[in-house]
């Protein structure tokens, strides 16, 4: 993994194999932002050579150079940052992924961007760490015989990079640093979990990386199991029908973070993530095509349970407790059927309408076991609709809940953080799409308002006067397309950056 540090060194005469600075876009092209801490000779053969490529200052944009006069590292990669005025943390962020991405094999970067303020050196820290990401496919390895097993992953290579800093080394600032590299790690955990085939990340495995990922940080973590029988025992009818029609049983994984070793003690927060480690939609099966991406429809549960080991390592006051809600959405003879009634964990009955909308019903389960607990607040997240993404399109998360405040700061933490989301309602009017002559409720209304309809259901098993909000990252969790900006190919990690920010701003 990176290693990230910072320094108020001239960024001339950092010996590294790659100084990151800035461009803006001007009417003339591309010009060196402000911040770069180049000599003037170094500026005006950077101007020269931005001139001669015709190079634009545009977002995206890079350009590298080497044998720069007067700058002791090997190269100078310029990245874009569009127009002077319209320069946020974003656009760093951004930025500073685009840059690290094109020199991610080099062992040593300093990245000199124009950041004023602490939130801004911040992004450029966080867009650096996450641009550097890369999956490791050798990791994986499927024997001859056909039986597939993981493969011990080499330790993660990354540069060693050094944030230069105008604001000084004071307390706030390294512990600005230190946080996106904490976050950054975190965020790779997930994407990691997020791009392994789903021949290798079966519920039981995924229990199992995620032990060893949490023993090997901070050792904060403490972490219970529920398996097949303890779940069926326990009355947990709908993450037990979900998974019955696999031969990989279901789980439901709690990861607890206590700070000072008793609930009662701190204020506290509950995660609770959908953990589909494969949807083929069950017996109502998918179209081909759509089940591609269907490895990553546990993206909720990853995030969960990267967010408890980076609070963890963060040590805050906030205790925070992660439920993963893991099962494999198969077809077969034992698989659950359209038409089923299953009893939930809160004994509320649930007729069963479209087995391919199985991630309400492991939530369903997860959030009775979250509110057994009675947290603070609650807040699930999961690759839940695709109609989150017909209304937010791809990047742009759907927030529901059942208090306004509190769905705001679920809304506000991914904005600090460039993780985008918009606050979406629970119309009552739609409520009775769910109602059934068979059971208390049916899982799916018609298609129309889908996301809502989701929100809904979901709302029915929150425990009474315990703010709750349901992030639905059908879109944001996934990029089919290119990498763009410090965002990967893949599993992107979203989500991770939202619920630590909740966490911090958490009182009770």
């Amino acid at each position: 993994m990176p290693n990230l540090n910072l320094t108020t060194r001239d960024a001339a005469n950092l010996k590294v194999d790659a100084l990151v600075v800035g461009s803006v876009s001007t009417d003339k092209g591309a010009t060196l932002a402000a911040g770069h801490g180049l000599p003037a000779a170094a500026a005006k053969h950077l101007a020269a050579v931005l001139t001669d490529l015709e190079a634009k200052g545009k977002r995206g944009e890079t350009v590298r150079v080497v044998a720069v006069p007067d700058v002791a590292a090997t190269a100078v990669v310029v990245t874009g940052l569009g127009a002077a005025a319209d320069i946020t943390p974003d656009v760093l962020r951004s930025a500073a992924g685009c840059a690290l991405r094109s020199v991610a094999t080099k062992t040593s970067v300093a990245v000199a961007l124009p950041a004023t303020d602490e939130a801004a050196l911040a992004a450029v820290a966080d867009g650096a760490y996450a641009g550097c990401y890369t999956f490791d496919a050798a990791s994986t390895k499927v024997s001859v015989g056909g039986q597939s097993k993981a493969k011990k992953a080499p330790a993660a290579s990354g540069p060693k990079i050094s944030v230069v800093s105008s604001l000084g080394q004071g307390k706030s600032v390294k512990s600005a640093v230190e946080r996106a590299a904490i976050i950054g790690s975190a965020r790779d955990l997930t994407r990691d979990l997020v791009n392994t085939p789903p021949n290798l990340l079966t519920p039981q495995t995924f229990v199992d990386r995620v032990k060893a990922v949490a023993a090997a940080s901070s050792g904060k973590v403490t972490i219970s199991v529920l398996d097949e029988k303890a779940l069926a025992k326990g009355g947990f009818g709908g993450i037990v029908g979900v998974g019955q029609g696999s031969v990989n049983p279901p789980r439901i994984v709690t990861m607890t973070y206590s700070p000072t070793g008793g609930r009662a003690k701190s204020p506290s927060v509950a995660l609770v993530g959908k953990g589909i480690t494969f949807d083929s939609g069950g017996l109502c099966i998918k179209p081909a095509g759509s089940m591609l991406t269907m490895k990553s429809d546990m993206a909720g549960a990853a995030a969960v349970a990267a967010t408890v080991i980076a609070a963890a390592e963060l040590g805050g006051p906030v205790a925070v407790t992660g439920y993963l809600c893991l099962a494999e959405n198969m077809p077969s003879g034992t698989a659950q059927r359209p038409g089923d009634v299953v009893t939930m964990r809160n004994g509320t009955t649930v007729e069963i309408i479209d087995t391919d909308a199985e991630g309400r019903m492991v939530l369903g389960d997860g959030l009775c076991l979250a509110s057994e607990a009675k947290p603070d607040v609650i807040v699930d997240i999961a690759t839940l609709t695709g109609a989150q993404m017909v209304a937010l399109g791809a990047r742009v998360a759907g927030v529901m809940g059942n208090d306004d405040a509190f769905r705001s700061k679920v809304v506000d933490a991914g904005g600090a953080e460039g993780e985008d989301s918009w606050a979406m309602p629970l119309p009552r009017e739609l409520r009775s799409g769910l109602d059934s002559v068979v059971a208390d409720l049916q899982h799916k209304a018609d298609r129309w308002g889908g996301m809502l309809t989701a929100g809904l259901f979901l709302q029915e098993f929150v425990g009474e006067g315990i703010p709750w909000a349901h992030v639905d990252i059908a879109g944001p969790s996934f990029n089919e397309k290119g990498a763009d900006g410090a965002i990967p190919k893949g599993g992107t990690g979203y989500g991770v950056a939202t619920l630590v920010n909740l966490i911090e701003n958490h009182t009770s």
